[in-house]
């Protein structure tokens, strides 16, 4: 059977086109209805507060690149807060290195994230978040060290760090 140019022209653009609307549907099956946060902006507020690549993950639910933050060297005792709204979100006494590439904990501070159902990209995931202004951080594994047992793997750009005693 001869394949005509029509013919295959024809499924690139069938293909293509559930490539890209998959691409842009994905991100957002994660999401769900907006919800009420103690800390809320309006998305000119958001960009003028962030940077693009921190808008991209806080706001747009975006993973930096593994291997890329700073804060994954971060070995000093403090705390991990909010890149969004500042609010403390992990101690440094529970960073561990995972190997993963992003700065991972076995345990958020009491109160400080939420979590909800991820089935973008055709995976089921537990998205973190913060609980004071939503801002996406990230996930979390049950493939983490004692005692938790848990890996929240966090976007070092949704982060920043406090130095204790600063």
């Amino acid at each position: 059977m001869a394949i005509s140019r029509r013919y295959l022209l024809g499924a690139a653009a069938v293909l293509g086109g559930a490539a890209v609307s998959w691409r842009l549907t994905a991100p957002t099956a994660a999401r769900t209805p907006e919800e009420a946060f103690p800390f809320s902006l309006t998305d000119a507020q958001w960009r003028a507060r962030l940077s693009a690549a921190q808008y991209s993950i806080l706001r747009g639910h975006g993973t930096e690149q593994a291997f890329t933050s700073p804060l994954n060297d971060e070995h000093r005792e403090g705390a991990f807060n909010c890149a969004g709204c500042d609010v403390p979100l992990f101690s440094s006494t529970t960073k561990f290195d995972s190997h993963t590439g992003w700065p991972s904990f076995w345990q958020p501070l009491e109160q400080a994230v939420g979590t909800r159902l991820d089935t973008s990209y055709g995976m089921v995931r537990t998205e973190v978040h913060c609980r004071r202004c939503g801002g996406h951080l990230g996930h979390v594994f049950n493939d983490g060290p004692p005692p938790t047992g848990l890996r929240y793997c966090i976007n070092g750009l949704a982060l920043t760090f406090a130095p204790a005693g600063a």
